[in-house]
């Protein structure tokens, strides 16, 4: 099992990004995906998470901006960023919850990591 995170990158303040995370692999089912961030000197702290049936839940810090989507035909997720602030610069990672098995237990798969920066 993979998952290929994608899309960070340079944005000024108040502009967006849009990440996606890909899983592949053998996959049997996926019930959680969401995204972690962690920032120079911090801990990583979640961001946003999304079910396998589309709840969602966000950090206080992102509601109202970011928007964390799923298409389960793709196994991809998707966050939507808008109304970046200097404040969401961090390294932002991907995870999956997923059986790869009809007979395995769900485990916790984690994305590379990809860098959001904004500034001007």
């Amino acid at each position: 099992v993979q998952l290929q995170a994608s899309g960070g990158g340079l944005v000024q303040p108040g502009g967006s990004l849009r990440l996606s995370c890909a899983v592949s692999g053998r996959i049997h089912s996926i019930d959680v995906m969401g995204w972690y961030r962690q920032a120079l000197g911090e801990q990583r702290g979640l961001v946003a998470i999304i079910t396998s049936s589309g709840s969602t839940n966000y950090a206080d810090s992102v509601k109202g901006r970011f928007t964390i989507s799923r298409d389960n035909t793709k196994n991809t997720a998707y966050l939507q960023m808008d109304g970046l602030s200097p404040e969401d610069t961090a390294v932002y990672y991907c995870y999956a919850d997923l059986r790869s098995g009809y007979l395995q237990s769900t485990r916790r798969y984690w994305g590379q990591g990809t860098q959001v920066t904004v500034s001007s």
